[in-house]
């Protein structure tokens, strides 16, 4: 993606809603985001226009921009999907997976252990998303990868809207679990292992819980002004 004012302003918006420092239901106005990002507002439409495109943001006539808020139906049809893409996924990366590509899942897991050590649940969900899209390059399917990005940004506002405080998300183990299913080239097992995984993380979404209030945009994107 290159470096326009409206690519720049999509990463941002992008990254906060992966961190979870974005949530459901914000509005993005026009104004706040054009003096934030020193942009004018057309780049601001345009760039509103693109995470419209991928589903994270609603285009209200009359009322503007909101981060999308996704209903109970939405949240399951969208773990189903991503069980779907990720079983072929997995299936994928068992056959192509190189050492290097299965030294780089370990390198992972190891971040994974430390972001754990700093009980930081944003830091962890992120790198959670970040372990399945690594998953998804290594399979070398560039349409699923691009789908793949979609399904991982809207479950993550899934997550920030309905996900239980208390929850681990997933026990500490089961990304490890799927490496060694991959490099012991297990396929049922590793299909096996995403499936359990995925189903995981949606039984400890409590739903209808209340979305969480968010502070103003300058707060969420406090750095904005020098970019990426």
């Amino acid at each position: 993606m290159s470096d326009t004012p409206e690519n720049v302003l999509v990463e941002h918006v992008l990254d906060a809603i992966s961190d979870q420092r974005l949530r459901a239901g914000t509005k993005l106005g026009e104004q706040a985001l054009s003096d934030l990002f020193s942009c004018n507002r057309a780049h601001v439409r345009r760039a509103l226009a693109i995470l419209a495109a991928y589903h994270v943001v609603d285009l209200i006539p009359n009322r503007g921009a909101f981060v999308s808020t996704p209903s109970e139906d939405e949240a399951r049809d969208l773990f189903q999907a991503r069980r779907a893409i990720e079983v072929t996924i997995i299936r994928n990366v068992v056959r192509r997976a190189d050492e290097a590509d299965i030294a780089n899942l370990r390198a992972h897991l190891a971040t994974e252990d430390e972001i754990r050590q700093q009980n930081d649940r944003s830091k962890a969900i992120r790198a959670s998303r970040d372990f399945h899209m690594l998953l998804a390059r290594i399979g070398r399917n560039s349409v699923l990868e691009h789908y793949l990005a979609e399904l991982t940004m809207r479950t993550s506002l899934i997550i920030g809207l309905y996900g239980s405080k208390s929850a681990s998300l997933c026990s500490d183990d089961e990304h490890v679990r799927i490496v060694q299913s991959v490099a012991d080239r297990d396929a049922v097992t590793a299909q096996e292992m995403v499936d359990y995984h995925l189903r995981h993380i949606e039984g400890e979404i409590e739903f209808g819980d209340e979305a969480p209030k968010v502070g103003p945009l300058s707060m969420i994107f406090p750095s904005s002004r020098t970019g990426r």
